[in-house]
């Protein structure tokens, strides 16, 4: 299958694009035209436009996309939103262009779409939350709507706190922690929804494959966890404590908007889809990523 695949520099899109799967596919990377040194293989867009030329594949991975991560300042935010609902439009009209569509266009979601839901379970067939995270992820996954109207197989990946040593959530956890420096976010009752690297780059590579998958798919692990119980096993798989808090109101004094919405959200998503079409986790537990990844 010949794949274009934006995002490829990022942290998902790195080891998707070294897994092992990868290689049975001819991947192509969409990078920004901004970008002075162009490797081979390679396909330059401008994600601020609908005209651009993208050569005709099987399937795409569309992964770009802003970091949250940071205070949301006005600025921030606009480019939270802009990098995917707008690039998203931009690509999808782009796309529209050729005269042979791809069979699948999967794109990047978040389960920040359902907002903070306290215990509630959730999975896709849940309704969508408040706040700006999930107005920005019902918009992003509207985005790629003209392709499913022309008969493209659409999928949109809900994706978790992706557990990473070499980025993301885990790999700025580690440093505290391995210092003995760990311990719960507020009162460490919320719920948390993980899904290993491995088990996100697997589940991509299923969702290729699987043509009887589309729509919105929750990535995360089948035994979503508290904040409290995360921290104790983080704490225990790297043998030191975890008796230091973050209250809630320094988080909120550090991050503001970004706090109430990413490190203090409830969320307790279940990947029902997955489970149901046989995918099978490699780590459904967090133990088990944790040793492999620590």
């Amino acid at each position: 299958m010949k794949v274009l695949l934006s995002g490829s520099s990022g942290l998902v899109g790195s080891a998707f694009r070294s897994s092992e799967k990868a290689s049975q596919h001819e991947i192509i990377r969409l990078l920004r035209s901004k970008l002075s040194d162009i490797p081979q293989g390679s396909t330059v867009w401008n994600d601020r436009k609908a005209d651009n030329c993208i050569p005709e594949v099987d399937g795409v991975v569309h992964l770009a996309g802003e970091s949250v991560i940071g205070r949301w300042t006005k600025s921030k935010k606009s480019e939270i939103f802009s990098s995917r609902v707008e690039s998203t439009k931009n690509l999808v009209a782009s796309i529209l262009q050729n005269k042979n569509l791809p069979e699948v266009f999967i794109c990047a979601s978040a389960i920040g779409i359902y907002g903070n839901r306290g215990n509630e379970s959730l999975d896709e067939t849940s309704s969508s939350g408040d706040g700006f995270l999930a107005e920005t992820t019902i918009a992003w996954e509207n985005a790629c709507r003209p392709l499913k109207d022309a008969g493209v197989r659409v999928v949109n990946l809900r994706i978790g706190v992706v557990l990473s040593n070499k980025g993301g959530a885990l790999a700025k956890m580690l440093p505290a922690f391995k210092l003995g420096l760990g311990g719960p976010l507020g009162d460490g009752q919320q719920w948390m929804s993980w899904v290993s690297i491995e088990d996100l780059i697997q589940s991509i590579h299923f969702l290729l494959d699987n043509n009887n998958l589309s729509g919105p798919v929750n990535i995360t692990s089948p035994t979503p966890l508290t904040n409290r119980e995360f921290t104790k096993t983080l704490g225990s798989t790297l043998r030191r404590p975890t008796i230091f808090p973050v209250p809630k109101a320094i988080l909120e004094l550090i991050f503001g908007e970004m706090a109430k919405e990413t490190l203090l959200l409830s969320s307790k998503v279940l990947p029902q889809k997955l489970l149901s079409s046989g995918f099978q986790f490699k780590h459904p537990q967090l133990k088990q990523a944790l040793n492999a990844l620590c």
